[in-house]
């Protein structure tokens, strides 16, 4: 962050410090009963084909699998201190929007969820370098709940590189495509949910950016649904959400649940529910890594070695679960098994789709009375099998007549990606550390 951009910020917070009060707490909010929202994939509504709307996701997809599984951090030398610390790249980029609303009286708001990184944050006014987005810039000089917080606050001291002036903290996030925003750490009170069944929360810690740059993607910001302490389940209690991804290109909602919504009792679930725990990566903390141990294609287990899925020391390889990535990348040892499987399966020549970028394609529909089948597919995680229905691993490119597996290679790790996970509830425990899923009818839900 250049001279010019830290004297903006500061220029900033010196308008709005005297009219603004600052909060020298950190409540934590434990006495809410639960809420739901609805999640909009981004791309819905836009009016794209379906072939239009696979390309762009796949696309998306590749660049947030490169950061996710990158833990390389970039230090600059500048001799000012702000510009000489060590900046956290994050994946930029996510496919899910929920709708909110901010502080007292509530303004209506629509950020995309991630799952890969922790900050809530909007665009706000006064701003010196915002991007468009559909909504009016949040202003705190309007809203009755708004205060910033110290620089000795707890949420400040979570940050990563938190900066501190006059006692006032300062955030700043950067993400991979050159994205970035900057402002102050406040407290504010978010309403979640519909308009008729809706819930009020105070004290949420979010970044009030005033200078942003980038892509919003449809939505006027980010909430971070991470491991750190500053994501918005663990502001909340208790700490566990989950959600349930109908059919890629349905147009209901899907719903997205926390604290005490987010449970097993529901009657949309249509089978055996299934548990795997955590594993923790102290190099990417915020992740959420599994334990995948196996890859089954039709009837055979794959003999892919235990290194391909292992999460190293130095933090590089393991297994992420993300919601944030559309399909699901392999690491290169095991994708060249899954290829080389439903090359040997599926009676049909393989070719690589140019529009989709993938790799795993059959010219489709095949010919009449030849007999080809998709072979199963299952993922094997410690104590659960994801057995996954057709339609979740293969996406159908209409103008090129390919039937195509929806997974790409990785040189370093892999990542469960959310087509895998339509049509399927899937439970966040952090509490326990435990991450339940089972198939489910997403769109009764």
């Amino acid at each position: 962050m250049s001279n010019r951009t830290l004297f903006l910020i500061l220029t900033i917070i010196t308008l709005i410090s005297s009219s603004i009060s600052t909060s020298y707490s950190n409540n934590a909010n434990t006495n809410y009963m639960g809420f739901r929202a609805p999640l909009r994939h981004r791309d819905a509504g836009c009016g794209l084909s379906k072939d239009k709307i696979i390309s762009r996701a796949v696309k998306r997809s590749k660049s947030r699998a490169t950061t996710l599984l990158s833990t390389s951090k970039v230090t600059t030398t500048a001799a000012n201190p702000v510009a000489s610390v060590k900046i956290l790249v994050r994946p930029s980029e996510g496919e899910y929007l929920m709708d909110l609303a901010i502080g007292t009286p509530p303004n209506p708001y629509s950020a995309m969820i991630d799952t890969g990184s922790d900050l809530i944050w909007t665009q706000c006014a006064p701003c010196v370098l915002c991007v468009d987005q559909p909504t009016p810039y949040f202003n705190p000089l309007a809203s009755k709940t708004f205060s910033r917080l110290t620089c000795s606050s707890s949420n400040c001291q979570a940050l990563d590189f938190p900066f501190c002036y006059q006692n006032i903290c300062v955030y700043m996030y950067s993400y991979s495509d050159g994205a970035n925003t900057a402002g102050v750490l406040a407290n504010e009170t978010f309403t979640f949910g519909t308009r008729s069944n809706n819930v009020s929360v105070p004290n949420i810690a979010y970044g009030c950016g005033n200078l942003n740059e980038g892509s919003l993607f449809n939505g006027s910001g980010m909430v971070g649904l991470g491991r750190g302490p500053l994501s918005l389940v663990n502001q909340l209690g208790p700490k566990k959400f989950a959600y349930c991804l109908t059919y890629f290109f349905s147009p209901i909602s899907s719903p997205l649940l926390f604290g005490s919504m987010a449970n097993l009792n529901s009657s949309s679930i249509t089978g055996p529910v299934q548990s795997t725990p955590f594993i923790i990566n102290t190099a990417l903390p915020s992740l959420y890594y599994l334990s995948l141990i196996g890859i089954t294609v039709g009837k055979t287990r794959l003999p892919i070695p235990a290194s391909a899925f292992a999460l190293n020391v130095d933090g590089t390889g393991g297994v992420i679960i993300d919601s944030g990535t559309t399909i699901t990348y392999l690491q290169m040892d095991a994708y060249d098994l899954v290829l080389q499987a439903f090359k040997t399966q599926v009676n049909l020549t393989m070719v690589s789709d140019d529009n989709f970028g993938l790799d795993i394609c059959f010219p489709w529909p095949p010919p009449l009375n030849s007999n080809v089948k998709i072979p199963s597919l299952t993922f094997h995680f410690d104590g659960a099998n994801m057995t996954l229905p057709e339609l979740n691993y293969m996406l159908y490119d209409g103008s090129a007549g390919l039937y195509c597996a929806g997974f790409g290679p990785s040189s370093d790790g892999s990542i469960i990606g959310n087509f895998q996970q339509q049509d399927m509830y899937v439970l966040y425990d952090l509490e326990n550390g435990i991450l339940s899923f089972a198939p489910a009818r997403c769109d009764t839900m």
